[in-house]
């Protein structure tokens, strides 16, 4: 890269050196474009180092452990140098920002090439992929390491499709591993749950059944997630679906398996994955390979030393059939470029969609429209009033255990300007993040145009319905001009709106984000959720034409399975699964101490009591309280994202912590 290492090149504990990879940069070395993903571990950036593109991935380092993670990550990717493992090309290895500087590989990762591009790669590119992956992690044993979370979505591509092994936050040396064996469990007495739960690491449905058992990772269950993997490449499915898009196949996985029933069925019913078929060209040789990869019993797995060495022979068996039959090379060769062109070409015209963007453009374009302020909502009210709510507010967002953030939010206090009208909104995204992106930004602006001619309840009711024809229109507008080439996308969200009109509260939602009032120290329930358990709710759907029935564990709505009954977008379940969200009014007073909104990520875990008793024990910041509440879910166990905000609706001091 051309960067002046600086002596002494170690990390600021002394603890990780590199003589090729400088580990402390000047700020004026590089600079951070956009994000490129979201976990909940790290951020990862583009970002242009030494004038030259590459990925910075921004761990998020909230506690010590953490800081130790990073630091023994560090270490490890010092050490390892292959064409096959992603390159790190420096490291910035003091506070307060810790880095990682990667090559940028223009292709981004295996997953969202199959799963978001639905690319079909020929059987000789999936071929060549599966032996560099094979050589990647036969050299990572080799040195004595084991990565424990190898999948697609760790698999990087570079401008030429070759894979490079990439996130090592998991990975371990073998021999520290073994210093926790089975036998050293049965020697001083079984670990406890938080053990299982620090050594349990990776993603369940690439795990081997010997780690769904609580077992400790070794070698060969890298070669199960392996096999599990270059299934996935061969067919483009996701495991234990049969979909190709990565939103739907959350949906469709959660409808077939709870984890539990998953890891029950991996573990005890053999289940895998449908293996790739021979009619699909796959060579018989690779799937029995698959096979011996995922069997039950790690010892019956091969070591990636043989698996290169079988690899290596059905590649060399394929070039001696090519030679053997001219004029079928010449047809295949053919076919594959045909295949490889109409990608290309449909990647070249295919741009990525910011939904944020695309609601802030119609925005725009709504706001154009003639808006005179809010005088028919505060005409309204009684001048006489004596009750003056005064607001202070906050939020937080993380996403959880997903590995992507489908929730967004907004705070709008002194709407306009105005000082006794102010707006916040929750939007819980489901089959992708589109929906909420685009409802975040255009529902407030059809709000403003609406506050001049229709009453608070009925504004935010039109709103709601305007957001969710515009949203359709606008992905049914892309759809049609290929700039969205996923098919059969359905994106949706399920969406909450509180609106402040001087002494007035009003609360709009349709879907399951919730709203409650803190009134004299007890919930008053603003809102309720709109679900297929809902008997009432169940007959609406159906009255209107949708279809719900019972799977796995509950009442759910279509094909898509959702459980909601109320959202903005989901056009495939139009109109039984409408936008018109259920409003309700209140009228505020000195008992009511605050306002918390949130989406079910935090209802699923915490009670609307237990959220008034968090916040009665916490400092009284808006945003402080809402993280607090958002860490406590996430603690219990909550699987979604979380988003909540907190609005104090009289003043409070951050020196309380009790009531």
């Amino acid at each position: 890269m051309g960067l002046d290492i600086v002596q002494p090149n170690t990390c600021v504990r002394g603890c990780c050196s590199s003589d090729s990879i400088p580990l402390h940069l000047s700020p004026s070395s590089y600079i951070l474009l956009s994000p490129i993903a979201r976990g909940a571990e790290s951020v990862v950036y583009e970002a242009i180092l030494d004038g030259k593109r590459v990925a910075v991935k921004k761990p998020i380092l909230s506690t010590s452990d953490e800081l130790d993670k990073f630091h023994k990550e560090l270490q490890l990717l010092c050490k390892l140098h292959h064409p096959g493992i992603a390159n790190l090309v420096a490291a910035h290895a003091r506070p307060p920002n810790y880095m990682f500087f990667f090559q940028f590989y223009e292709e981004r990762n295996l997953a969202h090439k199959l799963h978001v591009q639905e690319w079909t790669p020929d059987i000789d590119r999936a071929l060549t992929i599966t032996l560099q992956l094979a050589t990647a992690l036969q050299y990572l044993h080799n040195q004595g390491i084991v990565h424990r979370d190898v999948k697609p979505a760790n698999v990087l591509l570079d401008q030429n499709s070759s894979a490079h092994l990439a996130d090592f936050g998991l990975a371990e040396y073998k021999k520290d591993l073994r210093g926790v064996s089975t036998e050293n469990w049965r020697s001083s007495g079984k670990p406890t749950g938080g053990f299982h739960k620090k050594n349990m690491v990776g993603t369940l449905i690439y795990m081997a059944p010997e780690i769904l058992r609580k077992e400790i990772h070794t070698e060969k269950s890298d070669v199960y997630s392996f096999g599990i993997s270059i299934n996935e490449l061969l067919t483009g499915v996701i495991p234990y679906t049969d979909i190709r898009a990565e939103a739907q196949a959350h949906t469709v996985l959660e409808m077939n398996y709870t984890e539990q029933q998953l890891t029950a069925a991996v573990v005890s019913g053999g289940l895998r994955p449908v293996l790739a078929g021979i009619v699909s060209g796959v060579p018989a040789s690779m799937l029995a390979l698959i096979q011996k990869c995922w069997d039950a019993n790690p010892q019956n797995r091969p070591s990636f030393n043989d698996i290169v060495l079988e690899l290596d022979g059905i590649l060399e068996q394929r070039k001696r059939m090519e030679k053997e039959d001219l004029s079928l090379q010449k047809s295949s060769i053919s076919h594959g470029h045909q295949v490889m062109e109409s990608i290309n070409n449909l990647h070249t015209y295919q741009e990525n969609i910011n939904w944020s963007t695309q609601g802030q453009c119609l925005s725009k374009r709504a706001s154009a429209e003639l808006h005179s302020g809010f005088g028919k909502w505060l005409d309204s009210s009684d001048e006489s009033l004596t009750y003056h709510p005064v607001l202070s507010w906050g939020s937080f967002a993380t996403c959880g255990r997903r590995e992507s953030m489908e929730d967004t939010h907004f705070l709008m206090p002194y709407l306009c300007n105005e000082k006794d009208v102010h707006v916040f909104g929750i939007f819980d995204g489901h089959r992708g993040a589109a929906a909420a992106e685009f409802s975040a930004q255009a529902l407030p602006e059809f709000l403003k145009i609406l506050g001049s001619t229709c009453s608070p309840a009925d504004a935010l009711l039109e709103a709601f319905v305007r957001t969710d024809v515009a949203f359709r229109n606008e992905l049914d507008s892309h759809c049609n001009s290929k700039r969205v080439t996923q098919k059969d996308w359905h994106p949706g969200c399920t969406a909450a709106a509180a609106l402040i009109v001087r002494n007035k509260l009003f609360v709009a939602n349709a879907g399951d984000c919730r709203t409650i009032l803190c009134r004299a120290g007890c919930p008053l329930a603003l809102s309720r959720d709109h679900v297929a358990s809902c008997l009432e709710e169940r007959e609406r759907v159906v009255s209107a034409g949708g279809k719900v029935k019972w799977q796995v564990d509950t009442w759910r709505v279509g094909p898509a399975a959702l459980q909601v009954t109320r959202s903005i977008g989901d056009d495939d379940l139009k109109p039984a699964v409408t936008a018109e969200p259920e409003i309700t009014e209140t009228v505020l007073s000195l008992e009511d101490e605050f306002l918390v909104m949130a989406s079910d990520g935090l209802w699923d875990a915490v009670s609307n009591m237990e959220v008034i008793s968090i916040i009665r024990d916490t400092v009284k910041e808006p945003a402080m309280c809402s993280k607090r509440l958002a860490t406590e879910a996430a603690e219990r166990g909550s699987k979604d994202n979380i988003t909540v905000i907190v609005v104090f609706l009289r003043p409070v001091s951050t020196a309380e912590r009790v009531y």
